[in-house]
C-alpha cells in the first residue's frame, strides 16, 4: 500500500508527569515538586507510515524513559534539565530533524501566587 505524505511529520509526546527535586532553593531538594514535560519531534517519518514498523520512528516509551531518567537528576535550574534531555533524545535519534522540550515547574515556591513556571528549548 503507498501513501501520499507530507515530506514532514510531528511526533507530540505531552503531559508527562514526573516528581522531581529541582530548584535553587535547598528545601526544594528535600520536599520536590510537581513537573510537566512535552516533547515535540519533528522529522521524516515516510518510511514508518508506509512500513508501519516501530523501528523506522521514535519509539514514545523511550521518550518517556528518557524524560523519566533525566529528570530524576536533581538540577538548579529547569533549563539545565531541558537541554539534557534534547541531549539525550538526540543520541537515540540522530537523524531526528528538531526536538522541541518543554519543561514546566507546578507551583513554584515564590513571593506570590504563580501556577506554573517553564522553559522550552529547541534542538
Amino acid at each position: 500500500m503507498i501513501f501520499n505524505s507530507p515530506k514532514m511529520g510531528i511526533i507530540n509526546v505531552t503531559g508527562i508527569r514526573v516528581f522531581a527535586y529541582h530548584g535553587c532553593l535547598p528545601e526544594e531538594s528535600k520536599v520536590g515538586g510537581e513537573y510537566i514535560v512535552d516533547v515535540r519531534i519533528t522529522g521524516k517519518f515516510d518510511v514508518a507510515e508506509v512500513s508501519d514498523e516501530l523501528r523506522d520512528t521514535v519509539d514514545y516509551c523511550v521518550v518517556f524513559e528518557t524524560v523519566k531518567r533525566e529528570m530524576a537528576v536533581r538540577s538548579k535550574l529547569i533549563e539545565h534539565v531541558a537541554k539534557r534531555i534534547v541531549v539525550e533524545l538526540r543520541k537515540d535519534y540522530p537523524t531526528v530533524e528538531k526536538f522541541e522540550v518543554k519543561v514546566t515547574k507546578i507551583n513554584p515556591p515564590m513571593n506570590g501566587d504563580v501556577r506554573e513556571v517553564s522553559y522550552e528549548i529547541f534542538s
